[in-house]
């Protein structure tokens, strides 16, 4: 019997990220066989249906708590699913040292992502002390079926924020994942125009300013339980 999508997943993720370690992208080959098995998959791969009550809206009370499922985690990777409601947000923080894909499952959704400037070609004026300078990598709507976007530890936009355009699910795999012990510790961040703090030069176009701030209250993430196929953890 052939294996199911989920179990070449984690079969992939086991081998590529088998060294894995804080700021240190898998090989070209490794990313390229990951994203192959995530650009194939669709809801069904996951027993995902959009039908479900996580999916719903607020009626416009608030924003809406996004849903998590957790799929696996070790200390080299994890896999779960974010389960968004119309209007939902995960806003924008960052992934220290960790290498992400995210495979949009059904739905549109916006992406805005950055990169940090580290050249000090601008300095900051007036600021607080957490403000750091950053360029913007994508601005966009995505919407299923579409390819799996990766970050990497220092580029391809580490920083980035969801904001649900309809209904939406992504798939998102973390090698290696969230450990504060380890130093990869989930920090959120403001964003402001570069001219806010800038010396009065305009700049290149995509800068913006980014402030460390502590999680926003009108976050909220539940827990659900995974229904998708198991996999054989070997």
């Amino acid at each position: 019997m052939p294996r199911g999508l989920m179990q070449k997943l984690y079969d992939a993720c086991k081998e590529v990220f088998s060294d894995a370690a804080t700021g240190v992208p898998p090989s070209p080959a490794g990313v390229a066989r990951v994203k192959s098995v995530l650009d194939e998959m669709r809801p069904g791969d996951v027993g995902l249906s959009s039908k479900v009550s996580f999916f719903r809206g607020t009626g416009g009370l608030g924003r809406p708590p996004v849903t998590y499922l957790h799929i696996y985690e070790s200390d080299r990777f994890s896999m779960g699913i974010f389960c968004f409601p119309p209007t939902a947000v995960i806003p924008l923080h960052n992934h220290p040292g960790m290498t992400v894909f995210s495979k949009l499952l059904f739905g549109s959704m916006h992406i805005k992502s950055y990169d940090w400037v580290s050249d000090g070609s601008y300095p900051c004026v007036g600021a607080p002390p957490r403000m750091r300078l950053a360029k913007v990598h994508a601005d966009a709507t995505l919407t299923a079926p579409c390819e799996t976007s990766i970050l990497y530890p220092n580029k391809g936009g580490n920083i980035h924020c969801f904001t649900a355009v309809t209904a939406c699910a992504v798939l998102d795999v973390l090698g290696p994942p969230y450990d504060d012990i380890e130093g990869r510790h989930c920090t959120y961040y403001a964003s402001f125009p570069f001219s806010r703090f800038s010396d009065g030069s305009p700049g290149e176009k995509g800068l913006e300013w980014l402030e460390e701030t502590e999680k926003p209250e009108e976050f909220s993430v539940v827990g659900a339980k995974y229904t998708g196929p198991r996999m054989l953890l070997r």
